[in-house]
């Protein structure tokens, strides 16, 4: 099964060590006892992103026995990869997301009068680092909720328990549409990304309505990234004007897909999408140019940021074509950019990327939800205030990208436009094109519509 976002650097490992200067990361790991946050931080000068935040209550409301709320604190926890090859790049996202919690302790006093305090745990991307992450958290720290935990595989087993427990689940970030999907059953767990499902219903959508009359092919490692975007789109697709003529799966410990590639070749079609991280991604490139052939390639969300053209030479992916909801780390063009990036410096993140925008938007939608519980700071009072959000928006997010949560919608983001890759001084970029993808089907699977 796939381990969602941690995936993808096994087959890139060295690469992946060799980009210390770009990530810039320092270890994320701590002490048997987890790793606090919420430590006041130097001065600094960025501004918050939100344009629709209540701003956190003055007054802190007496006492209560909820775990992980004190007078003066709230505790809340995360489960992802910390060491080794996937902590060298995921665990930045946790850093991030803590380090905007530092500028909210500090700039506005917390929130509901308390000092938020965010504690990690290693998974170790495995379902087994999962469920022990998790309880640890629960059972140890205290945490009133887990914010944000990271990877497919290791939340197969966190889910399950977190719900058992009553404890909040929220802004989940993984991709499989079983996080999001099933609010009746894991009525605690809460998704933040676009599940596989909704990407690839876009994906297909997008290649009837841009590519008709062209066939399709498609490329994945067997997991839900793979069948859950397959079935994505399947749904999207319109069969009176695209045909998918080749379907070829491969195992997460594949060392090589050429295979793969080669017969997809046979096959010859005029489109291919990857379902697949970004590198065997970057491998399936780079074959199909050793055999000559250069279809039009729709690769996975998971390969949006720009790290992705030091696995593959910018001029073998232009053109290509992927998915995202937010303004990207490149576009320091834009005031909320610009802003998370004297954030990352004054508040102790890591160096910039999409993973840090993304994680950024994460703590500022905690910090909403958390702000309009503090008439009722209670974990069913946590689930309350994030049912009762609609149209939130953010400036780290792309304009018309808003989220919504009700009782049976609880996956975040559902909305947001097509990237192409371009070269530009012999450097690639990514760069917005087209209108926004609406995703408004139901929670098992649903209709995307074109937004304009």
């Amino acid at each position: 099964m796939n381990s969602g976002p941690v995936r993808w650097l096994l087959p890139f490992a060295a690469f992946v060590l060799a980009l210390s200067a770009l990530v810039a990361l320092s270890a994320c790991g701590g002490d048997e006892n987890g790793t606090a946050g919420g430590t006041a931080a130097p001065t600094g000068t960025a501004g918050p992103s939100t344009t629709a935040t209540a701003g956190p209550a003055t007054t802190a409301t007496p006492r209560t026995e909820t775990p992980g709320v004190t007078d003066t604190q709230i505790v809340l926890g995360v489960d992802a990869p910390l060491a080794g090859l996937s902590g060298a790049v995921y665990s930045m996202i946790p850093r991030a997301t803590e380090a905007y919690f530092k500028y909210v302790n500090e700039a506005q006093g917390g929130v509901c009068g308390r000092e938020i305090v965010y504690k990690f745990e290693d998974n170790e991307g495995s379902p087994e680092g999962g469920l022990e992450a998790v309880r640890k958290l629960v059972e140890r720290d205290k945490v009133f909720a887990v914010v944000g935990s990271l990877g497919d595989d290791p939340h197969t087993t966190a889910w399950d328990y977190l719900n058992e427990q009553d404890v909040p689940d929220i802004l989940v970030s993984a991709g499989a549409n079983r996080f999001g999907s099933d609010p009746e059953g894991h009525p605690w767990t809460v998704q933040m990304i676009p599940s596989y499902t909704i990407e690839g219903t876009f994906y297909g959508q997008y290649i009837s309505e841009n590519l008709p009359g062209k066939t399709v092919g498609v490329l994945g490692a067997s997991g839900p990234l793979y069948f859950d975007a397959l079935e994505g789109l399947k749904s999207g697709l319109d069969p009176t004007k695209n045909e998918i003529v080749s379907e070829q799966v491969f195992e997460l410990t594949a060392l090589s897909i050429r295979s793969e590639v080669t017969n997809l070749r046979q096959a010859d079609p005029d489109v291919v999408v990857s379902f697949a991280d970004p590198g065997f991604t970057a491998q399936a490139v780079k074959e199909a140019n050793r055999l000559d052939w250069h279809p039009q390639w729709v690769i996975s969300y998971t390969s949006s940021d720009e790290i992705m053209f030091q696995f593959v030479s910018p001029e073998l992916l232009e053109g290509a074509v992927t998915f995202q909801a937010f303004n990207l780390a490149s576009m320091k063009d834009v005031p909320a950019i610009a802003r998370h990036w004297e954030l990352m410096k004054d508040y102790d993140g890591p160096q910039p990327t999409n993973f840090s925008v993304y994680a950024q938007l994460l703590g500022e939608l905690a910090v909403e939800v958390l702000s309009r519980t503090c008439d009722n700071l209670t974990r069913e009072g946590l689930m309350d205030a994030v049912e009762s959000i609609k149209d939130w928006h953010s400036d780290l997010l792309l304009d018309g990208v808003n989220v919504s949560f009700s009782e049976t919608d609880h996956t975040a983001l559902q909305t947001g436009r097509m990237l192409r890759a371009g070269v530009e001084g012999g450097k690639g970029k990514w760069e917005y094109f087209g209108p926004l993808y609406e995703f408004e089907g139901s929670a098992e699977l649903g209709e995307a519509n074109r937004g304009g």
